[in-house]
């Protein structure tokens, strides 16, 4: 029987009404109804922010740990039971910048893990604080002469990377999202999804409004597996910015370079005792 959505009902949201993470939230919860995953069938794991809350507003598996280190427990649960599909839900901070190195050596081994990223272009669980993903210029209460750096691009880092999924959705189009999410899971290897859902409290710039203005969904005879035409599109910033998969190949998968979990997953192997006595017989 397929599962509803009230079977995915956690703890009810903590976020300020209108929060783009309620889209997130929504888009999630109906592509795993239509993709007929079970809530036992499946681990969600965050780190800190906003987003580090989705686990508790979703009933399933879930790890809530520290901040930027999400993708490692990810990594850790995918690699003890490969047959388990794991989620990342991460902010812009959270992600790209406690957690900056996890993303690039995630990427880089391509890991089969999907990570939603909340991106805000703000801090908003600290109260407003500029992020990587905020705009130069942008003013905030540790910024009062307004954010020094240039704004980080993690679209044009995941195409430089290699990264076999990289797409990018938006609240405001919650069936495109949904879309997205859906393709992001049954992507075999490391999926990255950008998703612009505006922080009505602190970003007042990058509202709802902004990204209606600005973005736009790719054109169908857009080819996502040309990667120098995906950097192109993963460049686009600014008047227009492009909503959809920018850039998907095939690479291998990190779980099939591992000998050890080849014939099954580890969580379903007799634990190997003997090696691990001989170690300590050494020391005592």
């Amino acid at each position: 029987m397929m599962p509803t959505l009230q079977e995915y009902e956690g703890q009810a949201p903590a976020w300020c009404p209108g929060c783009g993470n309620f889209g997130i939230r929504k888009a999630f919860q109906q592509a795993v109804v239509e993709l007929e995953l079970e809530p036992y069938q499946f681990t969600i794991v965050s780190g800190i922010g906003q987003s580090g809350k989705f686990p508790h507003y979703v009933r399933c598996n879930t790890f809530n740990g520290l901040h930027g280190r999400s993708l490692p427990v990810a990594t850790g649960l995918r690699l003890s039971n490969h047959d388990m599909p794991v989620f990342v839900f991460c902010g812009d901070g959270d992600c790209y910048g406690e957690g900056g190195n996890h993303l690039l050596n995630a990427m880089r081994r391509n890991i089969n893990v999907k990570v939603f990223v909340h991106d805000n272009q703000i801090y908003g669980l600290t109260k407003g604080q500029a992020s990587p993903t905020s705009l130069e210029g942008t003013v905030s209460k540790t910024q009062p002469f307004g954010a020094l750096a240039q704004s980080f691009n993690p679209m044009v880092l995941a195409v430089a990377m290699d990264s076999s999924f990289v797409a990018r959705g938006f609240v405001g189009e919650i069936d495109h999202l949904k879309e997205l999410m859906k393709e992001a899971i049954n992507h075999r290897g490391f999926s990255l999804v950008d998703i612009f859902q505006p922080c009505v409290t602190f970003n007042r710039v990058n509202t709802y409004d902004w990204y209606r203005k600005r973005c736009y969904r790719i054109e169908a005879e857009y080819n996502p597996e040309d990667r120098i035409q995906a950097f192109q599109k993963a460049l686009e910033f600014g008047e227009r910015i492009p909503l959809g998969v920018l850039y998907k190949h095939q690479r291998s998968v990190f779980e099939d370079k591992v000998p050890v979990i080849h014939e099954k997953a580890l969580v379903r192997q007799e634990p190997r005792f003997p090696l691990t006595h001989g170690m300590l017989d050494e020391f005592y």
